[in-house]
């Protein structure tokens, strides 16, 4: 088989949200920071789009490259490409990244417990991954800084009229609604209409409110939607059921960790979640993820909260991408039909 270039890859997902590896077949992009490394990748677009267009990508995919660490205290570090964005931090991409490592033999694994420094574009993350008989079983992830941007704010949707919000920050960015609010239970057949509509609130949001992280000002956008079903509550732990629209028209299968510590940040925000409580988060397929808040803390000016969030990653298969040099789509193709306007 010819090849004028070849991409080792582990597949993985957590909770059921697709995180593939890149272990192997490209080198470091340049830069001195992994953000200036993740910057590089967003702006040439060429790994992008080998691994995220059809035909070897699609919508539904993330793929991950790891690359070595650039800050001293790190074991591995990764750069998340996802399908419109590169962003500085995944849950569940840590969690896929994390299980490669550790049952790919790239990390020794040590039982019953790994620990592990992995270093995001967003900065370093603690890993704690139970692990037994070789599979890592749970990781643990604390996230990076968390908080409230905008609460109780009105947002004009067009074609949907005024509806009323909250914005935050869970290592990306997240315009927040009230799924019963807006006539959804989060169940797997609204899962298009989800989408469909979460766009266009992510879309008015950017339009209307805006974000700007204000210790990285490169961070300047609202990268997803994150309905939110009502909470229980027992006396030491809440649940609720959550779904997260991803440019450009997808629900994330898992419960999306970003948006567990953004909610998470929000719940503190309004007094609704203390330190040490848990928070399960539910997602549109009924898988789970879990949450605390390690303490809190600030990010610039802003009250935050340091979130750890847990799930399971499970290994899928190991692949090699390869592209033929008469191949007439060498950087692949997008269409309407799954990928939008």
């Amino acid at each position: 088989m010819r090849s004028s270039k070849t991409i080792h890859v582990i597949s993985a997902h957590a909770e059921g949200e697709v995180g593939d590896v890149i272990v192997g077949g490209v080198t470091p992009p340049p830069g001195d920071t992994i953000w200036e490394q993740r910057s590089f990748i967003a702006k040439d677009q060429t790994l992008r789009n080998f691994v995220l267009n059809e035909p070897r990508g699609g919508v539904f995919r993330h793929v991950n490259l790891l690359v070595p660490p650039k800050h001293p205290e790190a074991d591995a570090a990764w750069i998340i490409m996802e399908p419109e964005d590169t962003p500085p931090m995944s849950g569940s991409n840590s969690i896929c990244v994390s299980t490669v490592l550790l049952d790919g033999g790239i990390i020794p694994m040590q039982e019953p417990e790994t620990h592990m420094t992995l270093e995001a574009p967003g900065g370093l993350v603690k890993v704690r991954a139970e692990c037994k008989d070789g599979k890592a079983q749970r990781i643990f992830v604390q996230n990076l800084p968390s908080f409230a941007d905008k609460i109780g704010v009105q947002l004009e949707v067009p074609g949907h009229g005024t509806i009323t919000v909250d914005t935050a920050y869970g290592g990306d960015s997240f315009v927040v609604v009230d799924a019963a609010a807006l006539g959804f239970d989060i169940v797997e057949h609204e899962a298009k209409d989800i989408a469909r509509l979460g766009v266009a609130i992510t879309n008015a949001a950017n339009d209307q409110l805006g974000f700007t992280h204000p210790e990285n000002p490169d961070w300047d956008h609202i990268s997803f939607c994150a309905f939110c079903g009502p909470l229980s509550r027992t006396e030491t732990s809440l649940t609720g059921k959550s779904a997260v629209a991803i440019q450009p028209g997808k629900v994330d299968r898992s419960p999306t960790g970003t948006a567990v510590s953004a909610r998470m940040a929000l719940m503190a925000a309004k007094g609704q979640m203390k330190p040490n409580e848990t928070f399960e988060a539910v997602s549109i397929i009924g898988s789970r993820f879990s949450g605390r808040i390690v303490e809190s803390t600030t990010v610039g000016d802003r009250p935050a909260i340091v979130p750890e969030i847990s799930g399971r990653g499970w290994v899928t298969g190991i692949h090699q991408h390869m592209l033929d040099p008469d191949d007439p789509w060498p950087t692949g193709y997008r269409l309407s039909d799954t990928w939008g306007a």
